[in-house]
């Protein structure tokens, strides 16, 4: 008789585990197929958010119900006005079915290493920009949020946090270096979540509007929508000692509701918003006091630079354009082709 061969702890595990399922005679959730008589009919539900294969579906009451996603839609996000059907029944906690998306009236994307371009959330009317002192104020991370919003032409609002932390001369050198996006007619609102100052007129911009707060991690998101919005009860993180960055308390962007009728997106940080899924010539275009001179260098393929002929470098020295915005400007052109080349190696790696 032939020796028979022991199975691995591995082996062993799996081996349990298909038999506690099969005992325990539940469905996995993402495996719930349902026919149409074990569904009701058609109703216009809200994102409130995406969890993988499941989404919490808000109705017309109110009512938040987790649904499976049919397979033949593309991509669903946060925001998104859908199409679906509540089951008879709950399965493993599913409640329903999204059928359709429906079309958007706006996009808030980002890039990816390996999905391209990646929608972070839907049908916004405003985009928070939310900067701090701490862990660094950056007049970079907020031009390459406002190149973001104006590339999907969403109305931005920059936001500076935790002002509390400043003296009166730090105040006057932050003030100074947001001046320049004020000219500009950028909206800019100065608050500390801790004291309350600024808070009112970041409620009164929320009203009757469906809005998102980005920024990096750190910056207090999160403590900014539990000042706005008690009821929230968002967890906050604090910054990171050893790196100064902040640590991450959002894990997948969420919907929420103001009394007063306003609706509020919180995405989660990110430490950089790369933006290389955007040509140069688009780049140029969304830093908005550049629009009235493109087109008009001595050559077609201006770098704005040290070209000859360049009229966008000449309104720097007419000081009709910011230096430091130029300078941003060129550092998020440096940095596409580098992160091009970072997708490529990440791209083959996954493909591995």
């Amino acid at each position: 008789m032939a020796k028979q061969k022991k199975l691995t702890k591995g082996q062993v595990r799996r081996v349990k585990t298909n038999q506690a399922k099969r005992l325990s005679g539940k469905k996995n959730s993402r495996n719930v197929e349902w026919q149409d008589e074990q569904l009701g009919g058609q109703e216009d539900g809200l994102v409130i958010s995406r969890y993988g294969q499941h989404a919490d579906i808000e109705d017309r009451e109110g009512n938040t119900f987790r649904c499976n996603l049919r397979r033949n839609i593309g991509s669903i996000v946060t925001g998104d006005r859908v199409v679906w059907r509540k089951g008879n029944d709950t399965f493993s906690g599913i409640s329903g079915v999204v059928e359709a998306v429906q079309a958007r009236t706006s996009v808030l994307t980002r890039p990816d290493y390996y999905d391209g371009v990646k929608i972070i959330a839907s049908n916004i009317d405003r985009i928070f920009i939310v900067s701090s002192i701490v862990p660094a104020f950056s007049t970079q991370i907020v031009d390459r949020y406002l190149v973001a919003a104006e590339n999907v032409e969403i109305e931005p609002i920059i936001v500076l946090n935790k002002i509390d932390l400043l003296d009166e001369e730090g105040f006057e050198l932050l003030d100074s270096m947001l001046e320049p996006y004020r000219e500009l007619n950028y909206k800019v609102v100065m608050l500390s979540s801790h004291t309350g100052e600024g808070v009112d007129e970041i409620n009164d911009l929320l009203k009757d509007k469906v809005s998102i707060f980005v920024g990096q991690s750190g910056v207090g998101k999160s403590s900014l929508i539990n000042a706005l919005m008690p009821e929230a009860e968002l967890v906050i993180g604090d910054v990171s000692q050893n790196s100064g960055l902040g640590t991450h308390t959002t894990t997948t962007a969420k919907l929420l509701h103001f009394g007063h009728s306003g609706d509020l997106i919180d995405s989660p940080g990110v430490r950089e918003f790369g933006l290389w899924h955007i040509d140069a010539d688009r780049i140029a275009w969304c830093f908005i006091e550049f629009r009235e001179f493109l087109g008009g260098c001595k050559f077609r393929d201006c770098k704005h630079g040290n070209d000859p002929g360049c009229l966008i470098a000449q309104a720097v020295e007419d000081e009709k354009i910011d230096p430091e915005r130029f300078d941003n400007y060129h550092k998020i052109i440096e940095s596409l082709d580098n992160n091009k080349a970072n997708r490529h190696i990440a791209g083959s790696d996954h493909k591995i």
